[in-house]
């Protein structure tokens, strides 16, 4: 055998052996990768399997709702009460082992006395569909209202806790309840006075005579007891001059009535108080007249007493030439009505100074109440939502305060909370001073999930001393989103995967080098063949010329 041959052989023997070291190798990790594929495409069907029966599950979950359609109960502060909530199955399958018990994290979030160690309630098996009662404080067992509440709604949460047969669940729910504290001592009348008067508009009364029988204008300034709109004339008295008509006639210039312009004085205003005059006397003109307004000094303590009406431009007296016998003549004059006044009505006086047609000079006195009006002035405080977030079918509490900024009472104040996405509520606050604070909080129920925020009104309506009724309105923002679904307690239980065996990328990458050396040793085979090939193709070409030369 020549050197050629054998390095021939040689290479074909490290091939062979190459060849064998890499199949034995490569062919048992590709089987055992086939067979590991196997096992996972069988239990990601498995998986899926499982997930869609959860999902089936799922769709068959129970639901527990609380105080669906039952008022907001009240409790007065001091007494005995029970505490009875309504719940609801709303699934359909039969809640078993249903408990029930508040959550009480502070005793300030709870309105009762705290005078037992639990209050979880049994409530036993509960059907699909159907409703049951939680009663706390039956039979001699009754709760007891603490008695510093002081009037605000509270939100009381309860852990419901029940199962299927097969899984347990756990929910929380949450209720408001209000509450109201102590009876305080009944108002007193609004202000102004007898509360039946309307103190809305001018008028006119009876010409001589006052419009009331009280106590009259004593021409000194002061208030007099006169109705908003009423008016009293004094009698005529001669300071000088010549003598009198020879039958002692004494000729009266007397107040027929009055109005303003506009026909309501509002506190703060400019007006125009326009005066109604008569000459009562048939034989006698009068002449030379004047008169002068002055109005009442109004103050508090914190501000220096001053006038209540003073002349918006030139002077408070007025002159006018003469009336006839059984004339009518009317004066007016520009007034200011003070910011600061308190809605009621104001007298003024008018002093007269005449002369008749023997220069005799006459002097009288008259006076008119003149109603002044304050507007409402109020503003509200940042409206606060209690939970920030609510799902549909749940209660929320909304609050406010309400400030009278104003100089005069509101009566009958209600509030009302409107929006697409909550049962619209009422709630009625009574009257509020001025200066004084209300609290408006109401309880309503989402009923529809919205896309973000969404705004709602709330509406106040409120009336003034004289029955007329003023609405107002405040806008604020909202969400409610979809019900919530209670939690399934298995989930907390589950195992975490186990660690251990190839990852799926793993036997990828040893499978694909398998197949490389593979690859790389049947085409090593196939190069050392077709050499070999070659070679011995030359080898016997060789030994051809060889011979054919050995011959010749």
């Amino acid at each position: 055998m020549t050197k050629h041959r054998r390095n021939i052989l040689k290479r074909i023997g490290a091939a062979v052996l190459c060849a064998a070291f890499v199949l034995p190798v490569a062919i048992p990790v590709e089987a055992s990768a086939r067979a590991a594929a196997g096992p996972v495409r069988t239990q990601n069907l498995s998986v899926r399997a499982e997930s869609l029966a959860q999902d089936t599950r799922d769709l068959a979950r129970i639901q527990i709702s609380v105080g669906e359609g039952q008022e907001t109960p009240v409790f007065r502060a001091g007494e005995k009460a029970r505490l009875q909530i309504s719940v609801k199955n709303s699934g359909n399958i039969n809640a078993r082992n249903v408990r029930i018990a508040p959550v009480i994290q502070n005793e300030a979030d709870w309105p009762f006395e705290l005078n037992k160690l639990n209050y979880e309630l049994e409530l036993g098996t509960l059907e699909a569909g159907k409703q049951t009662d939680a009663l706390w404080g039956a039979d001699n067992d009754m709760l007891t209202v603490k008695s510093d509440v002081t009037g605000k709604s509270y939100r009381l949460t309860f852990r419901i806790t029940y199962d299927d047969g097969e899984k347990a669940y756990e929910t929380e729910k949450y209720v408001f309840i209000k509450t109201t504290a102590n009876d305080k001592p009944a108002g007193e009348q609004p202000s102004g006075g007898n509360p039946s008067d309307p103190g809305a508009s001018s008028g006119t009364g009876n010409p001589g005579q006052s419009a009331s029988g009280g106590q009259m204008s004593d021409g000194t300034g002061t208030d007099a007891a006169l109705p908003a709109g009423g008016f009293y004339n004094g009698e005529p008295v001669v300071s000088g001059g010549g003598a009198s008509e020879s039958n002692g006639s004494v000729p009266r210039v007397i107040v027929t009535g009055f109005s303003t312009e506009p026909g309501e004085v509002r506190a703060g205003s400019d007006f125009k108080l326009v005066v109604h005059l008569r000459n009562t006397s048939s034989r006698t003109g009068v002449s030379n007249m004047l008169f002068d307004f002055q109005a009442p000094s109004s103050g508090t303590e914190a501000a220096a007493e001053a006038p209540a009406f003073l002349p918006s431009s030139g002077s408070s007296s007025i002159y006018l030439e003469s009336i006839p016998a059984g004339g009518t003549r009317d004066i007016s004059i520009d007034l200011n009505a003070r910011a600061d006044l308190v809605q009621k009505p104001y007298s003024i006086s008018m002093s007269m100074k005449y002369e008749d047609g023997n220069a005799t000079q006459y002097e009288a006195q008259s006076s008119l109440a003149i109603p002044v009006r304050q507007e409402a002035r109020f503003e509200f405080s940042k409206i606060q939502i209690a939970p920030d977030t609510v799902s549909v079918g749940e209660e929320v509490n909304i609050s406010c305060s309400l400030y009278n900024l104003g100089r005069v009472k509101m009566y009958n104040v209600k509030a009302r909370f409107e929006g697409a996405m909550i049962d619209s509520q009422e709630q009625f606050i009574g009257n509020l001073d001025a200066g004084a604070t209300g609290t408006i909080d109401s309880i309503v129920t989402a009923k529809k999930a919205t896309e973000g925020g969404e705004d709602c009104k709330l509406i106040l309506t409120y009336e003034d001393d004289a029955g007329n009724v003023s609405t107002a309105e405040q806008k604020f923002t909202m969400t409610v989103l979809e019900e919530m679904m209670p939690t399934d307690m298995d989930m907390m239980y589950e195992d975490i995967p186990e660690e251990g065996g190839l990852p799926a990328g793993l036997i990828a990458a040893v499978i694909v080098i398998a197949a490389a050396g593979i690859t790389g040793a049947v085409l090593l085979i196939k190069r050392r063949k077709k050499k070999l090939r070659e070679a011995e193709e030359e080898e016997l070409f060789d030994e051809v010329e060889r011979l054919t030369e050995d011959e010749h």
